[in-house]
Parts: structure tokens; C-alpha cells; sequence
């Protein structure tokens, strides 16, 4: 296990940390309730019957944050609060002052988490603190259960990192490596004196494309580490995709064990290791359950990988792909999910559960989890046989598109000279992106229709009046294409996966998208249609208060796909494409309702390209299809936005 859902099930963490910063808990009160929630989680991953617990892997915030409050890679500007107040000072540099600005939040990898990047100069100073590392090791031993602590590697964390404000160009963080060494090689030795018998160090930036020059990197990286006396076992990972070129520098490093992603993309793995003559004498942790996604897996697929892999490693442990962080805490508490489905679904939970089924049957053959192997095979075909997985309607259609049915017909300069005579605007327009804040009003409207105590009929009065609000003022700011403000919309892909078939929502299926952020993705189960109008009657009526034009909003399909749990048992090119196709719809009855200018957003397209280079190109033959498929059969007269 590399790392699990911190949140607790109901997301205790998040009002616990919300709490303390409205000063309503108190820094032990929050630490407490941190602590309780730590050793609950590996409680039940040793009662679901995971062999090793992680720790390290839970934070308050943001695990890039810790690993550099553990090398001592504090700004310049937070370096006041965080000697002044710890815990204060840390979450200065997650959330800013009034006065001073927070770390920059991007993308972990291609996942929809989010890390606080490190910021790193020619004359920082790292110095190690491994207090948070030793303690959570020791809560976990004083448990009585064996842990592994996990720590963000120093390569990953540099190339993660970017330069510092101020710093002169021609400055990489890489440079820093060697300085940075030393201090992983101290923390390293705390672990080894507070118990540890193994420390796994994540290096997912491996599996990215990497120059010679950071390969060499890797390579004196473990040179380095690998050869200090005084230190735990090391077990370096890596995971998100095939490791490639730096799979033999690892191999030949001298640390005890490797931690490598046999799913998706990464299912190469396995023959690159064999090419590289394994890895004798060593441990292999294999990624086999897939760590990202939602569903159950394919228990016999996966023993007959670990069979492969029995004959290149000393010893092979089973592991999900990576850390259990991406998905929900458990399935099982999804009651209002159809029991049919439910069984195709595994949370963090349902993962453990399939890691100790896979355990099993290594050391005490299949017919020790027959029963097991038997419930899986029936929730497979369950699936596959599904009519919620094959509509034959969607199927047809999505099999008839062709390459001229993504293009509009007209060429720019005839759209162009129609939409002018059409819209009359100004030579240089103004609107907005298209969504107005979400205000206390409107969110109390929506508790209020949850909680019963208002119907459907005085939620849309309210949401009227938010509308009619909004576009009065954006007719006194004098702006020419208006927008709705989007108030009935509760998030952009939700508000359209609730009205889509072949989409299903959770009730429970929280994970964290950062801090105390945390999201509920949509689940992309099945075929996808459009049983109605989705949009229509908000743009209709925001438009009946304005002679000017009014945008009909729209989340792109790729977008629709980056941002939910995303059927695995398709090409991802074929399920954009009946999103596509559904959201085509929609624009169709927008136009037809009198809409003249329609946005489609896109802002996961390039968030979503797979890591390595030579993939882009089949994601992007396959998402630039999908992108303009929506509204390449409107009218010239018709703007089409996006962003």
C-alpha cells in the first residue's frame, strides 16, 4: 500500500483543519482528531489484510508541502510564520496571507489532485526535519503493526519544484541535488532509529520522458543513497505510466526493492523488466489493482501477471498501481447506487480487499480464494453484459460519425460576415468565461431543496432571481454578450453527468482534490445519452430579460472524461465521442430556443495528455474530434466560444 484515503468517512479531516482556521478547534484538538483518523485508516487496512500499513502519506495539507517542511525548503517570505507557529506558518504557505502569497497548486501528474510547488533558488539552504516522518512511524509501531514509511523521492521532488522568485535564468532545482542528498540521507537514518525496517521513496517523475542529463541524476541519486550504511531497506516506486528508459537505472541501483505499475499504460513494465534480466536478489512490489479508477478488477488477469512476475524478483509483494489517495474510502456505503452496479465498484476499501484476495492466492493457491475469484468473474460479466454498457441506439450513432461531421460546413470568413449581420456587435466585443460566484444565497437555496424544505417550484424562484440579478448588472457594466451566471449548476461536470444517461453520482465517493477541498467525480459507467434538455430553460429565460445575446454554457467532452471516474472497459476516443455526441444534442435545442452564441469549455485538454510523448498523439486524434463535435453542425450565423 502506498498511501490511502485521509479524509476519514466523513470527512473529518476537512472540518477539522476549516475549524482551526476559523478558530473554532484549537492546534491540539486538530492534531488529535489527525492522529485518530491516521491510526484508524491502518486499523482497518490490517483488518482488510494489508501486511504493511504506509505512513507518512497523510497530511493536513498537501504531501509536497510536507517533504519540504521536512528539507527545510521554506520561502524566504514564510520563514517568519512558520519559526514564529509551526502549524500556522504551514498553512500560510498552502492558503497565503492578507500580506504574503501562498506557494503556487498545479497538477499531480495527470491526476486531478493537486500539489503546492516547491519553490527553490541557487542559495537555498535544505536542512532536514523528520519529526512528522519518525512520529507517524511511531504511532503506527506503538499499534503493533508493521509500516512503511513513504516519503516523495529527491529526484521527483525537484523536478517537481520550480525556481524560486527573483532567480536568475539558466537555474534548474535539479542543480541542487547533491546539496539536497545529505539531508535525505539524515531523515533516512531517523527512520531507521525510530523502527524502520523499510522506506519506499516515490519517484511517478521517472515516468515521465527524462533527459540524459536527469537520468544521470537518478542514477547518483541512488548511487548515493543506496550506499550510506546507516539507513533502512529503500524500496524506490514508481507509477502512472511505463518507466522506460530509466527502468534499468533503477534496476541496477543499489537499493533492496522496486515498486512498479503493471495497469494501463504501465502494464509495459512487465516486459521491459524481463529485458532487463529482472530483478535478482531483490523485492518487486507489484502494482496490479489499478489505483485511479473505480472499478473492480480483473482478479485472474492479474494473478496470471504476478505469475510472470514470480520468476523476476526474489520476492514479489501485491500492491495497488498507487497510492489509494485518487479513489473513495468505501463502496459499501453507497446505498442509493443499484445493487447490480455497486458490485462492479471498488473504493479504497474494495481495493484492499482485492490486494488480500491476490495475496492469498500467491501463498496459498487458488482454491484458497475460489470463492472469491468466483464473485469476481460474476461481477465482471455482470458488467459487460449490462444494458446500462451497451446501448445499441448510442452505438450506431457514435459508429456513423465521420471526419466532415466534426467541421462546420461553412468556411470562417461566411461565418464570420453572417454572425456580424446577425449578432451586431461591436468590432471588439466583451463577455465573460460564463460562471458568476456561487453565493450564500444560492448555496442555502440548495440545502434547503436537499433538506425538503422547500420544493422544486421555490428553488427555481430563487434561482430565477439570482439569474435576473446577474444580468442586470452585467447590463450596467455595459458588457455585449451576457451570461446566466450558471447559479443552478452545484459543479460543471456534476450538473451535466446528473442529467446524462449512463452517468451515476455517489453519495460518499469524496477524495481530495487539495487540502480541504474535496470533490465527488461523477461516475462514467455506461453508454451516454442526452434524455433532455439540460440547459435550455435557464438560457431561455436569462435571455427574456435582455435584447442582448446570451451565451449558452456548455462542459466540453474531454473535460466531461478528465474530470469523472471513466469506464475502463472502452477506448477512451469511443466514450468522448458519445459525450460528444449527447452534448451535440443539447446545442442543437439550444440554437433552437433562439440561442445565438454557444461556449463549450475545455479547461481539462491539456491536463489530460498522457505523460509520455509518443501517447499524445492517439489522445489528441481522438480529443480533437471530440472537442468541436458538440457544435460543428450550428448554423453560420452561430458563435461558437470556448476557453
Amino acid at each position: 500500500m502506498y498511501g490511502y484515503p485521509r479524509q476519514g468517512p466523513d470527512r473529518e479531516l476537512k472540518k477539522a483543519v476549516e475549524g482551526y482556521w476559523k478558530g473554532r478547534v484549537d492546534a491540539p484538538s486538530l492534531l488529535g482528531t489527525a492522529r485518530e483518523l491516521r491510526a484508524a485508516a491502518w486499523r482497518q487496512l490490517a483488518t482488510d489484510g494489508a501486511g504493511e500499513v504506509p505512513t507518512g502519506d497523510f497530511s493536513l495539507y498537501d504531501h509536497v508541502l510536507d517533504t519540504s517542511v521536512m528539507v527545510g525548503a521554506i520561502p524566504e517570505r514564510h520563514r517568519a510564520a512558520v519559526a514564529a507557529d509551526a502549524l500556522d506558518g504551514y498553512f500560510a504557505m498552502a492558503r497565503g496571507t492578507r500580506d504574503v502569497a501562498p506557494l503556487e497548486m498545479t497538477k499531480w501528474f495527470d491526476t486531478n489532485y493537486h500539489y503546492l510547488v516547491p519553490e527553490l533558488g541557487p542559495g537555498t539552504v535544505f536542512t532536514a526535519d523528520s519529526a512528522k516522518q519518525t512520529g507517524e512511524l511511531r504511532e503506527a509501531l506503538a499499534l503493533g503493526l508493521r509500516a512503511r514509511p513513504v516519503l516523495v523521492g529527491p529526484v521527483t521532488y525537484l523536478l517537481l519544484a520550480k525556481p524560486a522568485p527573483g532567480t536568475e535564468p539558466g537555474f534548474a532545482p535539479l542543480d541542487l541535488l547533491d546539496r539536497l542528498l545529505p539531508v535525505y540521507e539524515e531523515v533516512l537514518a531517523d527512520l531507521r532509529a525510530a523502527g524502520a525496517e523499510w522506506v519506499q521513496l516515490d519517484e511517478p517523475a521517472l515516468a515521465q520522458d527524462r533527459t540524459p542529463a536527469e537520468l544521470d541524476a537518478a542514477e547518483r541519486a541512488y548511487a548515493y543513497l543506496g550506499g550510506r550504511t546507516d539507513r533502512p531497506e529503500l524500496l524506490v516506486a514508481s507509477y502512472f505510466d511505463r518507466l522506460g528508459e530509466a527502468l534499468p537505472v533503477l534496476a541496477k541501483a543499489p537499493v533492496e526493492g522496486l515498486a512498479l505499475d503493471f495497469t494501463g499504460p504501465a502494464a509495459a513494465n512487465l516486459d521491459a523488466l524481463a529485458a532487463a534480466g529482472g530483478l535478482p536478489g531483490k523485492r518487486l512490489v507489484a502494482g496490479v489493482v489499478d489505483g485511479r479508477n473505480i472499478w473492480v478488477g480483473d482478479l485472474e488477469k492479474a494473478l496470471a501477471t504476478l505469475g510472470t512476475l514470480l520468476g523476476l524478483a526474489d520476492r514479489v509483494d501485491v500492491a495497488a498501481s498507487c497510492s489509494l489517495l485518487h479513489v473513495p474510502l468505501d463502496a459499501a456505503r453507497e446505498k442509493d447506487v443499484e445493487p447490480q452496479v455497486l458490485r462492479w465498484l471498488a473504493f479504497a476499501r474494495q481495493k484492499t480487499a482485492e490486494l488480500a484476495t491476490l495475496a492469498k492466492a500467491l501463498t496459498h493457491g487458488t482454491d484458497a480464494v475460489a470463492a472469491e475469484l468466483s464473485a469476481n468473474r460474476a461481477a465482471l460479466a455482470s458488467r459487460a453484459a449490462s444494458p446500462l454498457t451497451h446501448d445499441p441506439a448510442v452505438r450506431a450513432r457514435a459508429a456513423a460519425v465521420t471526419a466532415a461531421d466534426a467541421r462546420r460546413p461553412a468556411p470562417y470568413e461566411e461565418r464570420a460576415a453572417a454572425q456580424r449581420a446577425h449578432l451586431g456587435l461591436p468590432p471588439l466585443p466583451t463577455t465573460t468565461i460564463g460562471s458568476f460566484p456561487q453565493t450564500g444565497t444560492i448555496r442555502a437555496a440548495r440545502a434547503d431543496l436537499r433538506s425538503g424544505r422547500i420544493g422544486t417550484e421555490g428553488y427555481e424562484e430563487r434561482i430565477e432571481e439570482e439569474i435576473r440579478q446577474v444580468i442586470s448588472f452585467q447590463e450596467e457594466a455595459g458588457l455585449d454578450v451576457l451570461v446566466h451566471g450558471e447559479p443552478e449548476r452545484n459543479d460543471m461536470v456534476q450538473y451535466f453527468a446528473e442529467q446524462l444517461s449512463g452517468y451515476l453520482a455517489t453519495r460518499h465517493g469524496w477524495v481530495q482534490s487539495y487540502g480541504t477541498r474535496y470533490v465527488r467525480p461523477p461516475v462514467l459507467a455506461g453508454d451516454i445519452s442526452r434524455p433532455a434538455p439540460m440547459t435550455v430553460r435557464w438560457t431561455r429565460f436569462a435571455q427574456s430579460l435582455t435584447a442582448k445575446p446570451v451565451k449558452g454554457m456548455l462542459t466540453g467532452p474531454v473535460t466531461m472524461l478528465a474530470w469523472s471516474f471513466v469506464r475502463d472497459d472502452q477506448p477512451l476516443g469511443e466514450t468522448a465521442r458519445q459525450v460528444a455526441l449527447a452534448l451535440r444534442d443539447e446545442v442543437n435545442d439550444l440554437e433552437a430556443a433562439g440561442t445565438r452564441v454557444i461556449q463549450v469549455d475545455e479547461p481539462a485538454l491539456r491536463e489530460t495528455l498522457p505523460l509520455r510523448a509518443d501517447a499524445r498523439p492517439a489522445y489528441l486524434d481522438w480529443a480533437t474530434e471530440a472537442f468541436p463535435l458538440p457544435t460543428s453542425g450550428v448554423e453560420a450565423a452561430t458563435q461558437v466560444h470556448t476557453h
